[in-house]
C-alpha cells in the first residue's frame, strides 16, 4: 500500500548496530515465547497430576499399595505422587529401625516430604527467573536501540542542506521500531512470568497441604499400630 509503513525496508536500511539489537530483541521474544509454551502444559499437567493423584489418596487405598504403584512408575510419576513416595518410603524406613519414638518418625518422613517438594517446585520454576529478566531489560535494549538510531538518523540529517519532514519521518521511524520490538519482547514475559508465578505457588500450597494432611495420617497409622500391639 501506497504511503503506508514498510518495516522490512526500515529494519533493513538501520544502522549495524540497531540491527543487532532488534535480531537481539527478536531472538529473546522467540525464547520466552517456547518457555511460555512449554510452562503452560508443565503447570497444567502439574495442577491435573495433584488433583488425580489427592483423589486415588484419599478414596481409601491402601498406603502400602498405592506406595508400591508409584514407585513401580518411576520417573513417570508426576510432583504430588513424589512427594507421598519419599514421605511414604522414610517412614517405612524408620518403622523398620524399630524406632519407637513417633515424633521421630514423623519428622523424618516430613523431612523427605519437604525435599521432595522443594525439588519439584524448583523444577516448576525452572526459566521463570528468564522471562523475569526479558520482562525487564527489554525495553532499555529497545530504548538502547532507538537512541543510537536517532543518533545516526541525525547525524546524517546534519550533512543535509534541505531537511523536510518527510525526510526526517523515514528514520524516526527506523529508530522507534527498536522500542516497539523491546515492547514487543517484554509484555508478553512480564504477562506469563506473573501468571506462571501464581500458579506455581498455587502449586506449592496445594504440596503443604498435602505434606500436612499425609503426616496426620501417618501418626494415625501408628498409634493403630501401637494400639494392635
Amino acid at each position: 500500500m501506497n504511503g503506508g509503513v514498510n518495516i522490512f525496508k526500515l529494519v533493513a536500511e538501520a544502522s549495524i548496530l540497531v540491527q543487532f539489537v532488534m535480531l537481539a530483541l527478536l531472538v529473546l521474544s522467540f525464547l520466552s515465547w517456547v518457555i511460555i509454551i512449554r510452562k503452560v502444559s508443565q503447570l497444567k499437567a502439574a495442577m491435573e497430576e495433584a488433583e488425580n493423584f489427592e483423589e486415588r489418596f484419599w478414596s481409601g487405598a491402601d498406603l502400602a499399595q498405592l506406595f508400591r504403584e508409584v514407585s513401580n512408575r518411576g520417573s513417570q510419576n508426576g510432583g504430588m505422587e513424589n512427594v507421598f513416595e519419599s514421605g511414604f518410603r522414610e517412614f517405612v524406613r524408620q518403622r523398620q529401625r524399630k524406632t519407637n519414638d513417633m515424633r521421630i518418625v514423623i519428622e523424618g518422613s516430613e523431612r523427605a516430604m519437604r525435599v521432595a517438594g522443594t525439588r519439584e517446585i524448583g523444577r516448576l520454576e525452572r526459566n521463570l527467573e528468564f522471562l523475569a529478566n526479558v520482562g525487564s531489560i527489554s525495553p532499555y535494549v529497545g530504548l538502547f536501540g532507538t537512541v543510537i538510531g536517532i543518533m545516526g538518523a541525525f547525524q546524517g540529517l546534519g550533512e543535509m542542506k534541505d531537511v523536510t519532514i518527510a525526510v526526517v519521518a523515514p528514520h524516526i521511524s527506523e529508530a522507534l521500531i527498536a522500542t516497539a520490538m523491546g515492547l514487543f519482547a517484554a509484555i508478553p514475559a512480564v504477562w506469563a512470568y506473573n501468571r506462571f508465578a501464581n500458579k506455581v505457588e498455587r502449586v506449592a500450597s496445594r504440596y503443604e497441604v498435602f505434606q500436612e494432611e499425609f503426616s496426620s495420617v501417618l501418626q494415625r497409622q501408628i498409634q493403630t499400630d501401637e494400639a494392635g500391639h
